[in-house]
């Protein structure tokens, strides 16, 4: 029996078809030529296959990006690759201001099909600068898509998907999911995957059998997935029934469907891996509240990393960022409310 791809391979399989089957699309980013192919090796084969269509560029990711908008206007469909997600700020003018402003600006008839690509999150050692999950400062702008596979996702058909749209696109990728097996479940944990009208499917993972009752409900996105998994299949030793939703769309979360799951479970935990205040989750979670007022028996709890710079030390880091212990730790909380 052949082992699914990984997360890496998905993302790999969709730039290649993407680039076999649109002859305007077109790479910009650092090292990302062929043997290198990328710091993390998303782009290994593209150039080699497609050499007029892959550019290796400085490093300057707002003049990467803006040439991509630039490329974008022209009809081209550029996707930038930004080596490290922390380096996301210095493409923020020009995804805020250019990316997302242009096409309403400009008037009817003018799409931008951006896709930037950037990997966030700790857990490899990478040190303050190169170990953040900086997503949320790009929520909440108009026009502008923020989207985060979890391990439970076909990263292919979430970046197809990406790739597709005529409207720009933050792409977040996690570094601690790239060389894991997509999750396809085991005898402790199921999954399946619920459509959703913007394309972008909502992961499903639970440790039950489906005409039981949940005890939980725990939502999460990206390189969050895995510490939930791990949690789901501990719960299943504990008895502890519990369902977590992944969805892929973070600017646009599915409110109706994880509001239909936690009226279900009644208890909520929402976990991500960014600093815990001013984050996907306070939005999140005050979206939820306002819909199921009254209907849950817990607030809603949280887990994420802690408000202070990433260590590059290994055992200083697992105790700043998110990790399967600050999950459960939540979500006794929630449970013995």
């Amino acid at each position: 029996m052949s082992r699914p791809p990984t997360y890496l391979e998905g993302l790999q399989r969709a730039l290649h078809s993407h680039f076999e089957n649109e002859p305007k699309a077109v790479i910009l980013g650092e090292d990302i030529v062929d043997p290198y192919g990328g710091a993390f090796k998303v782009t290994k084969g593209l150039s080699s296959s497609f050499p007029d269509r892959v550019f290796s560029m400085p490093i300057c990711e707002s003049s990467i990006t803006g040439m991509g908008i630039g490329l974008a206007l022209r009809g081209f469909k550029p996707v930038v690759e930004l080596m490290f997600g922390d380096f996301s700020t210095l493409a923020a003018d020009q995804l805020v201001n250019h990316a997302a402003k242009f096409p309403a600006m400009y008037g009817q008839g003018v799409s931008l099909p951006l896709v930037v690509r950037t990997p966030m999150g700790g857990g490899r050692g990478y040190g303050p600068t190169h170990s953040q999950s900086l997503e949320k400062m790009f929520l909440g702008i108009p026009n502008l898509s923020v989207v985060s596979p979890s391990l439970a996702h076909d990263t292919e058909k979430v970046l197809t998907n990406a790739l597709n749209r005529e409207e720009p696109t933050l792409f977040i990728e996690s570094k601690t999911l790239y060389p894991l097996p997509i999750y396809k479940g085991n005898k402790e944990v199921s999954i399946e995957s619920l459509a959703h009208k913007d394309g972008y499917p909502i992961a499903i993972a639970r440790n039950y059998s489906p005409d039981q009752k949940p005890d939980l409900l725990i939502i999460a996105y990206g390189g969050a997935s895995l510490p939930v998994l791990e949690t789901l299949e501990h719960y299943k030793e504990e008895e502890i029934h519990c369902i977590a939703a992944f969805p892929a769309n973070l600017s646009s979360p599915p409110l109706e469907e994880l509001a239909t799951l936690g009226a279900l479970a009644r208890r909520i935990v929402i976990a991500d891996e960014g600093h815990e205040t001013f984050s996907w989750y306070s939005e999140l979670s005050h979206s939820l509240q306002q819909i199921l007022f009254g209907q849950l028996e817990a607030p809603i709890q949280h887990a994420s990393a802690t408000c202070e710079l990433i260590p590059s030390n290994f055992e200083q880091e697992t105790e700043v960022i998110l990790s399967k212990a600050k999950i459960e730790a939540a979500a006794t909380k929630a449970l013995e409310w």
